[in-house]
């Protein structure tokens, strides 16, 4: 199944599409009539009402036809489906990106880290601790962030990404024990991501890939959720070392194309701490190819 191309239009139509099925009479504050309903969640009358647009405006916006509303209409709409914080921003983005929509792609961006980077990748050591793209591609880690992905590592680099992993690799289910939760909120960021950049290769790659091979992420992929429900902590049933609780934070890095820095942290002195230093040497450290591309070689325990 190739990916669904998109104008900044379709994109947003889209959004309101899945936010308006998934948006219950009941909860907006309507009084479902009598009869059987013939779709779920909101019709469009109903929301062009709530929004206070009329039925052939909010019909155009839906199909892609309108391509500019007003920051106000964005803000009826976004208070109509009962967006959250973030939900609201990505709708007003996606209008935005409507407005002013160019239908050639950006290029994609550099996938180079720099050195300082993964000098401050290898300080960081135990704690397990990478750099990813914004497709989650990725693209430098220190020896605990590679080897903390059980199976990760067979995978050659170019192919190595975390959503690729957490769908497609058959030792992700079993390594994390709330893989659904999981899963959820990758998709969610994923779509928020390509929300505001639909066309961009790194993208389209990605999930026409995933779209093909996952089923499950299909469904999660029609949904257009666009905020994961993100816990600070996560549990990993590793191979290699036991059950392990850690801390996660990502970091934006300043000056990039949407490259973060991941890192798990846990309690020195805990039995968690001691798992986390027996990973950290499961993988020598990181080593520059002649290519540029980062390699590594792993230890056997």
């Amino acid at each position: 199944m190739a990916p669904e191309q998109h104008t900044g239009g379709d994109e947003l139509a889209r959004f309101l599409h899945a936010r308006r099925t998934q948006t219950s009479p009941e909860s907006a504050g309507l009084t479902p009539g009598p009869g059987v309903r013939r779709t779920p969640g909101l019709r469009r009358e109903e929301l062009a009402t709530l929004a206070g647009v009329s039925i052939d405006y909010y019909t155009r916006l839906e199909r892609g036809k309108e391509t500019r509303p007003s920051p106000a209409v964005v803000d009826a709409l976004a208070r109509a489906l009962q967006l959250d914080d973030d939900e609201h921003h990505h709708l007003r983005d996606l209008a935005a990106r409507a407005a002013r929509y160019a239908p050639e792609p950006p290029p994609p961006p550099s996938r180079t880290v720099r050195p300082h980077l993964r000098l401050l990748l290898e300080t960081m050591r135990p704690n397990p601790a990478y750099v990813i793209s914004r497709s989650m591609d990725l693209l430098a880690w220190n020896p605990g962030g590679l080897a903390l992905y059980a199976g990760l590592a067979d995978w050659p680099v170019k192919q190595r990404n975390l959503a690729r992993y957490l769908f497609l690799h058959p030792a992700a289910r079993e390594l994390f024990p709330a893989w659904e939760n999981l899963v959820r909120s990758c998709v969610a960021r994923l779509r928020a991501e390509a929300g505001t950049n639909p066309d961009a290769p790194d993208f389209t790659n990605l999930v026409g890939e995933l779209l093909l091979k996952s089923p499950h992420f299909a469904s999660l992929w029609e949904r257009y959720d666009v905020v994961g429900r993100k816990k600070p902590d996560k549990t990993f049933n590793h191979p290699n070392v036991g059950t392990l609780t850690l801390s996660y934070q990502s970091l934006h890095i300043d000056g990039t194309a949407g490259q973060r820095i991941g890192a798990y942290t846990t309690e020195p002195g805990s039995s968690d701490h001691d798992a986390m230093l027996l990973l950290d040497m499961t993988t020598e450290p990181t080593a520059i190819a002649p290519s540029g591309e980062p390699s590594a070689r792993r230890h056997t325990l």
